[in-house]
């Protein structure tokens, strides 16, 4: 069946659906005047999407188009409709197979809101950046409206806001645990993660006559159930652990069935249930479902949840993950495994679909920024194995390496520079989710699909990890050697406790593709937050700098490292963000804006956040207590600590350091922190007494730009 290990159907394998004859289309209709000029008398499936269309393998609407025409399918697409009406939502019709919703390549809600839930002022992926161009909780008001206007027409909602929803999740605009996403919007399918396989062989089976309540075998989908079929184990992870008394010795001649049957309770429905223990390990996991606690026990205690957030995660990875199921009132939401990651032969083809790669013609001249942001760029992998507690990357794209093959990204680089218009020669970015994890993976494939460590580079880099950045290196090489092209950077985030492990591939990051400014997170400096966070020391972003500093000087180049911090994340003190202002300060840097932890649906660090307690480790009602900077005030204060140098945080920064004892930092000299005196116009103070040139701020000369903030990663999330 879909879910087991067993090697999957490759995605272009099936054989294409009668509707192939129709051909390629240059754009996906958006109009019905537009599938007439096709001649097409309907879609069999109508992508809705809270982002404008652009045809760029970037977007989420064009691979999943794109991929569904290249199998045969006939696909619209409606881009950030009207929800206030219908007309939108009937303009292509009703499609034959089925209605796919996303929000975007952004949660609905990150796009709306800032980290303060502050209102945000514009829309990367609207024409010209307009804001207001979807609604809030995008996928449910978008799936209310489908079902409105067909009622009988099974809807499949998907992309990063339904992916990282998918079970009951503490919601940050509400301040409280919602539903599963596919309770609330009543949706007939859910896929997570990267859908291309669920999404192909939801399209085929349907087509072949299958009803939508059917398809409950695809790997990387949750829909919902009455109870569990009669033949499954179900383990039972409702409670968390507590203290009791020792198991007794283990019998060395027992049978993998007696060990089981002594676990195991048979219930009426004729399903086998296991107590949460290590021994149903071997279980046969494409029989096996884990029972999380249910909505209701989540909701009304948060330590129930960070125990339900530590299962989650720790069922992540395709090789060993079981189903699992959570009750909502008097139904389940069953959770099928992870997808099996796309082949490098699946991925070459992806990404060498027919795009466009450019805006939709109905936007005419109109600027798309998010789309200027990627237009000269070239996806060369998925996935993160760095499994950053405050990322939704690995939760959503998975752990697991796919890496383009080097042929197909240079026929891409290609094609940028031959087709996009105003290419100038400058390739803006060959990267993914994280710039150097390209053909990096677990040495043994064995052990990688038994592993559960949520992260492979913490606390240290795994010695099972293959390191070698020698394929990265090569194509970078062949890259910038190409007819027309002058240089190519790399904008992704770099994973420096990676790149430290190869010096040569410091040596050619540095030396050939790298703009004066190269971005990396080192997102903390204290213990504190960074064993939460599950980043590196300090110690390795100095080992990195060095190298940088040394092959920038050996090509001649004055080159500065830009490094990202959060603020206000859990397991940060005041004092730990005393600590990096005053590192901050050392080392030169002025940070024109700052961003405070975003606690984002279903993340670890969310989880955190909520519940106090670290699900990185064992949760029980006594287990490790988390310190979380909650409240504006101190939300405030730890993003004042970043922006030390700006007088409008100087007073609130002398009040900290008078309740936290540290009165020494306060005053005029190097080795202050923030002067005791406040300039005119700023803090909402006075103007100071005295005039003239000793009353003026001195901006030190850093040699840094004034913004060393970059853009968010898709789905707005801070790359690592």
């Amino acid at each position: 069946m879909s879910t087991s290990t067993d090697a999957p159907k490759a995605l272009f394998s099936y054989r294409k659906y009668w509707a192939h004859r129709h051909g390629v289309a240059p754009f996906l209709p958006t109009t019905r005047a537009e599938m007439d000029e096709l001649g097409w008398d309907a879609c069999d499936v109508i992508v809705v999407t809270g982002d404008a269309y652009v045809d760029h393998p970037s977007f989420g609407m064009a691979i999943v188009g794109r991929l569904l025409e290249a199998q045969g399918f006939r696909v619209g697409i409606i881009a950030q409709p009207n929800w206030k009406t219908l007309d939108d939502f009937t303009e292509l019709g009703e499609p034959t197979l089925f209605f796919g919703v996303a929000a975007g390549n952004m949660d609905s809600l990150v796009n709306h809101y800032t980290s303060d839930r502050r209102v945000r002022s514009d829309d990367a992926y609207t024409p010209e950046g307009a804001a207001g161009k979807r609604p809030d909780r995008a996928v449910l008001v978008y799936t209310q409206r489908v079902r409105e206007a067909y009622a009988k027409t099974p809807i499949i909602i998907g992309g990063i806001e339904a992916s990282l929803r998918r079970i009951a999740h503490f919601d940050y605009w509400s301040e409280k645990v919602r539903r599963s996403i596919l309770v609330d919007a009543n949706a007939d399918l859910l896929v997570y993660g990267n859908g291309e396989r669920a999404i192909v062989e939801i399209a085929h089976r349907l087509s072949g006559g299958e009803a939508i309540d059917q398809l409950q075998d695809i790997r990387g989908t949750a829909f919902q159930r009455i109870s569990t079929p009669s033949g499954w184990i179900e383990i039972d992870s409702t409670d968390i652990d507590t203290p009791g008394p020792l198991a007794p010795p283990v019998d060395p001649y027992a049978t993998e069935e007696t060990i089981r049957a002594s676990n195991t309770v048979v219930s009426e429905r004729g399903v086998s249930v296991v107590k949460f223990t290590r021994r149903v390990a071997s279980a046969d996991r494409t029989r096996s479902v884990i029972r999380l606690p249910a909505f209701e026990q989540v909701r009304d205690d948060p330590v129930l949840y960070a125990h339900a957030s530590r299962i989650l995660h720790q069922e992540a990875n395709p090789g060993n993950a079981r189903a699992l199921a959570q009750r909502h009132g008097d139904r389940d939401v069953w959770l099928n495994p992870p997808p099996i990651p796309l082949s490098t032969a699946e991925m070459d083809g992806v990404y060498e679909l027919p795009y466009q790669r450019v805006p939709h013609p109905r936007y005419g001249d109109a600027k798309i920024p998010a789309y200027k942001m990627i237009r000269f760029s070239v996806t060369i992998q998925r996935g993160c194995f760095g499994g950053c507690t405050f990322c939704s990357i690995t939760e959503h794209e998975g752990r697991i390496i796919q890496s383009r093959s080097e042929d197909s990204i240079i026929r891409e680089v290609e094609a940028v520079r031959d087709t996009v218009p105003g290419f100038t020669g400058v390739i803006s970015d060959l990267g993914g989710p994280t710039a150097n994890m390209y053909r990096l993976a677990c040495k043994s494939p064995t052990v990688e699909a038994a592993c559960r460590r949520p992260s492979c580079v913490f606390p240290g880099v795994c010695p099972n990890l293959n390191t070698n950045h020698t394929p990265l290196i090569r194509l970078y090489q062949r890259a910038r050697a190409l007819r027309g092209i002058k240089k190519v950077l790399i904008a992704s985030g770099v994973r420096y406790d990676l790149a430290v492990e190869s010096p040569e591939y410091v040596k050619e990051l540095a030396q050939h593709h790298v703009g004066g400014y190269l971005k990396i997170a080192p997102e903390a400096i204290a213990e504190g937050p960074l064993s939460k966070m599950m980043k590196p020391g300090v110690g390795t972003y100095h080992r990195f700098k060095e190298l940088f500093d040394r092959y920038s000087a050996e090509a001649g180049k004055e080159q500065y490292l830009i490094p990202y911090f959060i603020a206000a994340h859990p397991g940060t003190t005041d004092e730990d963000m005393l600590e990096l202002a005053l590192w901050l300060k050392q080392n030169g840097f002025r940070a024109d804006q700052v961003q405070a932890f975003l606690p984002s649906p279903m993340a670890t660090a969310t989880a955190m956040w909520h519940s106090g307690k670290n699900p990185l480790k064992r949760v029980t009602r006594h287990s490790e207590d988390v310190v979380v900077p909650k409240g504006m005030t101190t939300r405030r204060l730890h993003k004042a600590f970043l922006r030390y140098h700006d007088a409008n945080n100087w007073p609130v920064i002398r009040e900290a350091l008078k309740r936290m004892g540290r009165s020494e930092l306060i005053g005029g000299g190097k080795h202050h922190l923030v002067p005791a005196w406040q300039p005119a116009g700023t803090g909402n103070a006075p103007p100071r007494p005295t005039a003239g040139a000793a009353g003026r701020i001195r901006t030190q000369h850093t040699g840094l730009p004034r913004n060393p903030r970059g853009p968010r990663a898709p789905g707005g999330v801070r790359r690592p």
